[in-house]
């Protein structure tokens, strides 16, 4: 059991988790979200990214590697487990048209979960998620900074939000592509989107799709600089996701910016050796050689980098008396791939390779201090 009251908190006081990336198109995901529904039940409010669509029409997206539609059913595991919202600006939404978008955002709608990111056009994905808890607003905001552009929402085709990150050859924006400098194109999308919610928003959370994957500790030259976009725009919290690895995490402002909260819950078929799915199959091969790791044989279902293992869970506590805490609750990854909440060498372990990878990226280093059996919280040395 997770109980955030051990860390002192007030009756009047929000606690905000936010998880990474969530794929769940492997059976029984109960079971899947079992290890980390104890604390993203027990916070106020709980927001995640959904990864894949989850759908059984649709027509498959030629130009990236495409993901494998996850079973509609499965969208009530999420509720079930406690999530408040879902950010679903991001390179896999569109992978089955808007056939998938409809069809995830409609059963979102039936369960209650709010949702931001992708819609039919580029001005509904652009629509912020309102959250109203204990007499707090909270506005989500959801961009795709890493393509492709195929997946994009436009006036007339369904697809994902997005902010134009230029590349350093001027190809296409793509996950494989060189990312390298925030465009003004998206400096005026995101100034215009915090401005349109920040009077009416207590809080206002901005969610990247970005960064470089399987590769521990780096950030793309245009992470820090975006984030910093964010919260000079107005931004409360910035909270990254997609490279299937933890990221650093910086104070910027006295805004909390989570560079990347790695995998929060990703049980597939899709990522396996023996792929029956010539894209995919090439995309395993061509894994190794990018990135040079082998995935430890046991992780059938999360073959990610042998890093991958550690997890966090944002948190951030807005205190009744205008304070904010930020932190985490460490994660552990078991065979085959179940995410758990821990309180043991293992959360030392996370907090540990956090420690290194906000040095390690070139960031300032944070004080860490257990607030409760699973809360971890940390403070600035020094702030940006």
């Amino acid at each position: 059991m997770v109980d955030f009251t051990e860390a002192s908190l007030d009756p009047d006081d929000v606690l905000i988790l936010l998880a990474g990336d969530l794929v769940l198109d492997a059976e029984e995901p109960d079971h899947w979200l079992s290890g980390i529904a104890p604390a993203v039940r027990a916070a106020h409010v709980s927001i995640g990214h959904l990864e894949v669509p989850h759908t059984r029409r649709g027509k498959e997206l030629i130009g990236d590697v495409p993901a494998a539609p996850a079973a509609p059913e499965h969208l009530d595991a999420l509720a079930r487990c406690g999530f408040t919202a879902l950010t679903l600006g991001g390179n896999h939404i569109a992978d089955w048209g808007g056939e998938g978008i409809e069809d995830t955002r409609e059963r979102l709608d039936r369960l209650g979960i709010e949702h931001t990111g992708a819609g039919a056009t580029l001005a509904e994905a652009r629509r912020s998620a309102w959250l109203e808890c204990r007499g707090k607003r909270i506005a989500v905001l959801s961009y795709n900074c890493v393509g492709p552009e195929a997946g994009w929402a436009s006036a007339e085709r369904p697809g994902c939000n997005y902010l134009r990150i230029a590349t350093a050859d001027g190809s296409p924006v793509a996950p494989a592509a060189p990312l390298a400098h925030v465009t003004e194109e998206a400096l005026r999308q995101l100034r215009e989107d915090v401005a349109a919610v920040r009077a009416d928003a207590d809080v206002v959370v901005v969610a990247l799709h970005k960064g470089i994957v399987h590769t521990p500790a780096k950030l793309a030259p245009y992470e820090r600089p975006l984030a910093a976009a964010a919260v000079a725009a107005g931004a409360d919290i910035v909270v990254g996701h997609h490279a299937h690895l933890l990221r650093g995490i910086e104070m910027v402002n006295g805004r909390p910016v989570f560079h990347g909260l790695g995998n929060a819950c990703v049980v597939t078929h899709a990522l396996s050796p023996g792929q029956d799915h010539p894209a995919r199959a090439a995309w395993v091969a061509r894994r190794r050689k990018l990135f040079g790791f082998e995935p430890d044989p046991r992780y059938t279902l999360a073959p990610f980098h042998p890093d991958a293992v550690h997890g966090a869970l944002g948190v951030v506590i807005l205190h009744a008396d205008g304070r904010r805490s930020t932190g985490v609750v460490p994660l552990w990854v078991e065979p085959p791939g179940r995410p758990l909440c821990v309180d043991d060498e293992r959360a030392e372990a996370a907090i540990e390779y956090l420690d290194w990878i906000t040095r390690e990226a070139g960031m300032p280093a944070l004080r860490w201090r257990r607030a409760s059996t699973f809360l971890w919280l940390c403070d600035p040395l020094h702030e940006r």
